[in-house]
Parts: C-alpha cells; structure tokens; sequence
C-alpha cells in the first residue's frame, strides 16, 4: 500500500480501521482498492476524529483504545433471546459495583450476577480503571430496558435491547407462497383522486388483490418530502424517513370534511377542481399542483372544530409520538417561512433562541402539520384494516429508504446522530465508473449507539404501525455505507461499518411487535456470509429475474432460495414489456448513459432476452411466435417455479405498461418518479378499471394458478 501515491501510513490505517472505516474494498471487477490517505482523513474527519497531522493521528489512536475503559458500560446492548451475554464494567479499580436490569414498563428488576473473569486493570487518564463481568441470563423477555450499575465509582445507566432470535412467517406463508402487487403509489389514480394517487386509492389497490387472492401490495416509501415547492420527486430522498407525505391524504376521508359549511364546502370544491382534472393526463405527476390544491383543502377541514373524542384521541398520537413528531411539525413551519433554500444560520439551530421565539409564533402552523400527521396515520390504518378484510395475509408492505435528504427535517432535527461531513453512495461499477453520490448523510455509528438507537427505533416504530411487511432498501447499509467526505468525488470514498447485530436486532424487535415480515433488498455486490446472516435471523432477500443468471442464461428456478421475495423486474427497470423491447438500452442511448457503443450493448440485450426466451421454452412455458403478453406471463410462471415465499408483480406489468418509474444515474433528464400508470399505447389507467381490465385479469390468472 506504501508504494500507491497518496498512501495512508500505518497508524493511520490503524486508526480507520479502529472506528470501523474499511481501508481497502473489492471492485466490481474483483481486484482489491486501497483506499487514499485523503478519503481515510476526510471519513475520519465527519466522525469526529482528526487525523490531519501524524502527530494528530497517534494521539486519536492513544485515546480510541481506551475509550470502552473510560465509560462505566457500554451505551447500548443487544442481546439475542434465549442466549447469554457478558456485560463490562469499569469502575475504580477494587471498588465494589452491583448491576441490574430494569425491566420494560416497570415489569420488575433482575438482578445480575458476577462472572469469575479477571481482566487486568489499565491506567486510564490517571487513575487505575477494573473491569467487573456481568452475565445477563438468557431468559430475559424481550424488550427496551435498562442496565443500571451502582457501586462508589460507579453510577450508570444503559440501554439493554433483548431482540428475537429469528423472525417468522405469518402462519399462512410459512409453508407455502403468498403473491401479491407492486405499485408506485404516486403513479396509480383513480377518478377521485386530486392528481396523485393517495391512500384511499391505496385501500382501493389492497380490497381489490387481496379478493383476487393477493397478500400484500408493496408501495413506493410515502415518507415525507418538503411541504412547499419544489417537492422533491423521489421517494428515495425524503426529508424524513419516519413521518409520512400528507400529499397522500384523501381530503374528503377526514371525518371532520363531513361538517364543512356551505361556503367552507364550496372552498375545498373548488380547490380540487383543477387537481381532479390531472387524473387523467397522462403527462408527469405534478406533486406541486396536487399539494398546493391539497394544503389549501385540509387547512379549511383543519378549521373544522373537533369532537370532544376526537380531540383525545388527537391529543393520545400527539402524546405517542413524543418530542419528534413536535419537532417535525415545526420544521415544516420554519419551511414555509424560509423555503427550501439556505436558511439563516440561527435557524438551523433547533436549540437556538430564534427557533424558541418561532415555535411560539408559529404555533398554529405547527399544530396543523403536527394534524396532517394524525389524519395520514388514520388513513394508512384504515387501508391495513381493508387489505386484511380482504383476506391479504400480509396486507400494506411499505418500503424504507437508505437515508434522507441532505437538508431535510431529519438533518436538523437530529444533529447529533446524522454525519454532516460525509454523504452516502456507492463506489464504481460498470453501470456507473464514477461511482454514485446519493447526496444523503449517513448515521454516526458511535453516536447512535450513544442514544440507544432510540432515533432508529422511533423511525421504524412510525413505520412499521400500519404494516404487514416492511422491504429495506439497500439492506447491506445495516452493515456498510459508502461514505464520501466533503470535497471528494463518488470514487473516493470508503466503507464505514455499522453493528448489523444492533440494527439487525432492533429492526427484528419492531418487526416482531408490529407482526410483519421484513424483506432486505439484497442486490447488488453482497457478500455472501450477509445474505446467510439474513436468512438465519428470517429476514426475507430479494431476486429479480434479470439479474438471477447461472451460465449463459436466467438461474433455473430451482436454484433460487426459499427465503426471498421474486420479482421479474424492478422500479429501476422499465416494465417487462419495456424491457423485452429493449427499452433499457434505447433509453440510456437518449439519455447518453452509454459507456459501451450501443451496438455492443444492444446485441448483449438480444443475448440475454433469446436466453431467457429459450429457457422458457425449454420448460413449455412459451410457445412459437408468442405474444408480448405471453412472454410477461411465461416470465412470471418461471418466477412462480421457484420455491421463493412471496412472489411480487408490478402492477406497471400488469397492464402492459412500458415507462421506467426511473432511469439510474439521471435527474433532470428524465421524469423520473413522475410516470402515471399507463397502458401500452400511453392510454392513463385508473384504479376504477383495472377490474375489468383484460391484460391484468389474464396475469392475476397466472397468479392464482401457481
């Protein structure tokens, strides 16, 4: 490594690896990179660490090693059900220290026994430090609790998660299958929606597959985005992974538009006209249109007195969600007052005396924003009651994001758990040479630890209360993230490793709580010992047909695991008709995405579609000179050969639709997240047809054969 220029010295090296940060990653094509002293210092600079100088770098290095030993316990630890851990704590040295957990909800106190290990004790800034080992039996319940140590040297308190050991299927699933739809929320309309499908249109989607024999239909993340325009068109780059967009508020569903006067009626009419008009254009979703006329609809409703029992029950969310739905809520206030631009440096203070003045100042706005909260929770419950009504065994799988927008709510609010020096990504690939930058700040490792993951756990409480399932983008980033410093390009960065035992763990707690499944979306470079990681916790991977290959051609379905979900294609794809067309490549030739010439790159398209068409073939699932809907349902019947536990469809396949949701590696030159659902001519449909719609009667038919 001494020989490459810009090499790290040793210590450094030693340093980074010391707070998890990788020195050297494998490529897509297999060699091993070393990592530059400039990327090493940049990383270790947004943790906290300065490493500028090699003087600088010992002294990080001399006080990282004794860094457990100047703590009294760990700040937080996860423990499997079932099994036992040893707990450290240091005190000063022969000083006696009792320790014990308090048990979730005042459930009771266990008291901890000491274990007969020695371990030598260390001189830490002056004073000599021990170590006492305590053993937490393996049938504590499962839960949030705390470890308290008290002694003369020794007053503490910790964090202690007891999480499942494995997760597992809903009864219904457990030996068998269960299928169900993929849809782009925003895309799919019905006639009374105000230009952007929402969360009536959501129930709509769930009463009617789960009547056609479906168990979950998975939707985009709904999280948040800002409240004023320009909305950001990704779902993948909310403001905040935790509370949801109340763009997907159906006005007239909020009980209190039933007592709307008149004039007050009248208001909100008019306010739809112009966005009810959109359903069926088929021209881009335009989130700004649909909010503007939305946000001046609920805020006539919101003026609509509440009754006594739904003020309580207001009053009991408010009371549930705590300090961070307050602090949401004013942020999005603070938004409408200074836009989505630089706000003045005060602002950006949430303990700072200027947000104090403006949340009393602000207040209605903030009570507003804190009530979109309260009337999307309700409709996103009632959509989870219908699917499962309809006999869903999973109902809503909701979708979360890797991170957040760079100056979203999240940001501000949590500042001492967000990385602001570095942002996430991932390092080159043949698809993309230079490497991506996804813009969004990662977490602290250390400095979630330090809060319990209380933020981690908050963020997945919100989204896992109205779920039967829950798809984690990117699952390997419960492990790793590329992290880019401040002032380097995507190919400069490196890894940063995370506890997966920790994340992993808590995600399973929650999950178990709220009675979903959770699906990690594995694709892409993983190493293999994850994907065991996974499926030994019962946490369900992915595979997408056109990316499952053995030989020269699609992996025999057979050699797909059981513990996935299988797809044919994904929203980072066109559709399957789309695809079959070739639209993958025509569309990156437009664009000039190109890195090969496009020859080259259409006669590999060619060889994988004969490929796979021949594979399909091979087994009597096509026939001569088919159709395209033929080939969409062959493909889908290989996917249902295999043993996979949850088959997805998109609902874009479906009905013959062949517009990519989005198209990798651009952003203004494509719409991308902005496709209304289609047919193959271009023709918008909407949720009231698809019933009777022909094309997806036929592959719901496959559907429920297999």
């Amino acid at each position: 490594m001494s020989d490459q220029p810009d090499a790290p010295s040793p210590a450094l090296v030693s340093l980074a690896e010391a707070y998890a940060v990788s020195t050297r990653y494998w490529s897509h094509a297999g060699t091993l990179v070393p990592c530059s002293a400039s990327t090493l210092v940049g990383v270790l600079a947004a943790l906290g660490v300065d490493a500028s100088t090699p003087e600088r770098v010992e002294v990080a290095l001399a006080h990282r090693a004794d860094d457990e030993w100047r703590r009294t316990l760990p700040p937080v630890v996860v423990q499997r059900v079932g099994e036992t851990t040893q707990v450290a704590v240091h005190v000063a040295h022969g000083d006696p220290v009792r320790c014990v957990v308090e048990l979730e909800d005042e459930a009771g106190t266990v008291v901890l026994g000491q274990a007969d290990v020695f371990v030598e004790p260390r001189q830490v800034d002056g004073r000599t430090v021990g170590r006492a080992t305590f053993d937490l039996p393996p049938d504590l319940p499962l839960g949030w609790h705390e470890l308290v140590a008290d002694g003369p040297s020794a007053q503490a308190r910790a964090t202690l998660v007891v999480v499942p050991h494995h997760l597992e299927l809903p009864a219904g699933l457990a030996d068998g299958r269960g299928w169900g739809l993929m849809a782009q929320l925003y895309s799919v309309r019905s006639r009374r929606s105000w230009g952007i499908g929402d969360l009536a249109d959501l129930a709509e989607l769930t009463d009617l597959f789960g009547r056609l024999g479906g168990d979950f239909v998975l939707v985009n993340p709904l999280h948040a985005a800002e409240p004023v325009a320009p909305m950001t068109p990704s779902p993948y780059l909310p403001t905040t992974r935790r509370f949801v967009n109340p763009v997907y508020v159906r006005v007239e569903d909020v009980p209190e538009a039933a007592y709307l006067s008149s004039a007050d009626r009248a208001l909100v009419e008019w306010a739809a006209e112009p966005a009810i008009a959109l359903d069926t254009d088929p021209g881009a979703v335009d989130r700004d249109a649909a909010w503007i006329a939305k946000r001046t609809a609920l805020e006539v409703v919101f003026a609509v007195p509440r009754s006594p029992s739904r003020q309580r029950a207001f009053a009991s969310f408010v009371d549930q969600e705590g300090p961070g739905l307050g602090q949401f809520a004013l942020w999005c206030a603070l938004s409408e007052r200074f836009g989505t631009g630089p706000w003045p440096a005060e602002a950006r203070d949430p303990a700072g005396p200027l947000v104090s003045r403006l949340r009393a100042e602000l207040a209605g706005r903030v009570e507003f924003y804190t009530w979109l909260q309260w009337v999307a929770d309700a409709q996103l419950a009632h959509a989870q009651q219908v699917a499962r009504r309809a006999g869903m065994a999973l109902g809503v799988m909701h979708d979360l994001a890797v991170g957040v927008h760079p100056d979203g709510a999240d940001v501000w609010a949590l500042p001492e758990v967000l990385v602001r020096g570095a942002t996430v990504g991932a390092p080159p690939d043949m698809y993309n040479q230079q490497g991506q930058d996804w813009s969004q700040p990662p977490w602290h490792p250390d400095a979630l630890a330090r809060a319990g993951y209380r933020p981690y756990r908050d963020m997945l409480r919100t989204v896992l209360r109205h779920a039967g399932a829950l798809r984690i983008d990117h699952v390997i980033g419960l492990f790793r993230l590329w992290w880019i410093p401040t002032g380097h390009g995507a190919d400069q960065g490196a890894y940063v490793r995370y506890d997966h035992d920790a994340l992993v763990g808590i995600l399973m707690l929650e999950a178990a709580r709220a009675g979903a499944v959770v699906v990690g979306e594995d694709l892409g470079t993983v190493e293999p010992w994850v994907r065991d990681y996974l499926a030994e916790r019962g946490i369900l991977g992915t595979a997408v047909l056109w990316f499952e290959h053995e030989g020269d051609g699609p992996r025999p379905p057979e050699h797909w695991r059981r513990q996935q979900l299988a797809t044919v294609t994904t929203h980072d794809l066109p559709p399957t008709a789309g695809y079959l067309a070739g639209e993958h490549v025509a569309l990156r030739e437009r664009l000039g995405l190109l890195t090969e010439p496009v020859a080259l790159v259409r006669a590999k398209a060619a060889r994988e579609r004969e490929a796979t068409l021949a594979a399909l073939r091979a087994r009597g699932l096509l026939g001569d000179d088919p159709s395209e809907r033929e080939i969409v349902e062959a493909l889908h019947r290989y996917v249902l050969a295999t043993p996979a536990a949850l088959v997805g469809v998109a609902l874009a396949d479906a009905v013959g639709e062949r517009r990519a949701q989005n198209q990798p590696g651009t952003d203004q030159q494509y719409p991308n997240w902005k496709v209304p659902l289609a047919d193959s001519s271009g023709q918008v449909v909407l949720i009231d047809d698809l019933a009777t719609n022909a094309r997806l009667q036929s592959l719901v038919a496959v559907l429920q054969e297999g």
